[in-house]
C-alpha cells in the first residue's frame, strides 16, 4: 500500500517541478526572443528595392541568425526540460519517501504493537483456560484443589489487570501537566518509601542523596516515574547491592539520577528499553524478571508530557545510570 501512495505522491511532486520548469521555460524563451528580435525588422517585412543591397544582406543574415537562434533555444529548453523530468523524478521519489517515512514507522509501530499486545494478553488467557479446563475434568476435585485453582486464576487476572492499566497509560495523550513546585528530594523520598520493602526482599539498599532541586510538573506523575526506574533497578540488580539517587539543578532544568549496581545493559539493546513490550534477551528475560516491558515505556511517556527527557548509560557488568531531566521551577514574576 505504501508503495502505491509513494508512487502517487512522486507523481504529484513531479507534476509541480515539472509545471515550474515549463513555466521558466516560456519565459525564458519569450524573453530571449524579444531580445533576439530587438534592431531586427518584423519577420515577413519586404525589403525595398532601392535600400543598400549590403544591408539588405546583412538584414537577411541577420534574420536567419535569428531563426536559428530561436531553434538552438528551442532545443536548449526541450533538454533541459527532459534533464528536469528525469531529475525530478528521482528527487520526487525521494521527497515522497521522506514524507512517507514517518507514516510508514508509525503503521509499522501500531503493527507491532497490536501483535505484542495480543500476544502478551494471549498468555494468561491462555493459562486460566487450561486451568478451567483441567479443573473441570476432575471430576473429584479437593476444596484445597479447588482454592489453588481460584488463586491461580486470580493471579493470572491481576497480570491482565496490570496490563491493561500499562497499556491504558501508554495510549493517554495531550493531558495538560500541572506547573506545579515538585521538590525531587520529597519525590525521591516518597518513591524510596514505596519500594522499600521490595528492596528489602532482595537485601538493597535504597541511598537517598537528592539535593533541593525543584522541578515543575504535577508531584504524583513524576514519582510514578521514578518509582518505574527505581522498581527497574531493583529488578536487574543482585542481591546485597546498592541503588543510589541523586539530583543536580543545571541551568534552567533539573536532573534526578538512578544508580544501580547491576548486570547493566547491551549496547545492542540501549536503544531499544524504551520501546513498547521490549524485553533484552538472555540477561534480562521474562524467566527472571516479572513485567511486560512497559514500564520504561511509561515513564518515558510521563516524563515528555513534562517537557523534558529521559536517558541511560550502562556498562555490563558495572550497572546502569538512568537520568531524567526536567524544567525548573521559575516563580512568576512579581512573586
Amino acid at each position: 500500500m505504501m508503495r502505491s501512495v509513494a508512487v502517487r505522491l512522486t507523481l504529484v511532486y513531479l507534476a509541480i517541478i515539472m509545471a515550474l520548469s515549463i513555466g521558466f521555460s516560456l519565459v525564458i524563451y519569450h524573453i530571449s526572443s524579444d531580445e533576439l528580435r530587438r534592431g531586427s525588422r518584423p519577420p515577413g517585412a519586404v525589403l525595398s528595392l532601392v535600400d543598400d543591397p549590403i544591408r539588405n544582406s546583412f538584414e537577411l543574415a541577420r534574420q536567419a541568425q535569428l531563426q536559428r537562434g530561436r531553434h538552438s533555444l528551442q532545443v536548449n529548453l526541450v533538454m533541459l526540460n527532459v534533464a528536469t523530468l528525469a531529475l525530478g523524478a528521482i528527487v520526487s521519489y525521494g521527497l515522497a519517501r521522506r514524507t512517507l517515512q514517518p507514516i510508514e514507522e508509525a503503521f509499522e509501530a501500531q503493527g507491532r504493537f497490536t501483535a505484542d499486545a495480543s500476544h502478551e494478553l494471549r498468555t494468561p488467557l491462555t493459562a486460566m483456560q487450561t486451568s478451567i479446563e483441567v479443573g473441570l475434568r476432575n471430576p473429584h476435585l479437593a476444596l484445597k484443589d479447588s482454592k489453588e485453582l481460584l488463586q491461580s486464576m486470580l493471579d493470572e487476572v491481576k497480570k491482565l489487570g496490570s496490563l491493561s492499566n500499562g497499556l491504558l497509560k501508554l495510549t493517554r495523550s495531550g493531558q495538560e501537566m500541572p506547573a506545579a513546585p515538585v521538590p525531587l528530594a520529597d519525590v525521591a523520598t516518597e518513591a524510596a518509601a514505596q519500594l522499600a520493602l521490595t528492596a528489602k526482599n532482595k537485601q538493597i539498599t535504597i541511598e537517598n542523596k537528592t539535593d533541593e532541586t525543584v522541578v515543575r510538573g504535577d508531584f504524583i506523575s513524576i514519582k510514578e516515574a521514578l518509582v518505574i526506574l527505581v522498581d527497574n533497578a531493583i529488578k536487574y540488580s543482585p542481591e546485597q547491592t546498592t541503588i543510589t539517587l541523586t539530583s543536580r539543578q543545571q541551568g534552567r532544568f533539573g536532573y534526578i539520577t538512578v544508580t544501580d549496581q547491576g548486570q547493566g545493559i547491551k549496547a545492542t539493546d540501549m536503544t531499544h528499553i524504551f520501546d513498547r513490550f521490549y524485553r533484552a534477551d538472555s540477561s534480562r528475560s521474562r524467566h527472571q524478571v516479572e513485567g511486560y516491558g512497559l514500564g520504561l515505556s511509561i515513564a518515558q511517556k510521563i516524563v515528555q508530557a513534562h517537557n523534558g527527557t529521559i536517558g541511560v548509560s550502562s556498562q555490563l557488568g558495572e550497572g546502569s545510570v538512568f537520568t531524567i531531566k526536567l524544567p525548573i521551577f521559575e516563580k512568576p514574576a512579581g512573586e
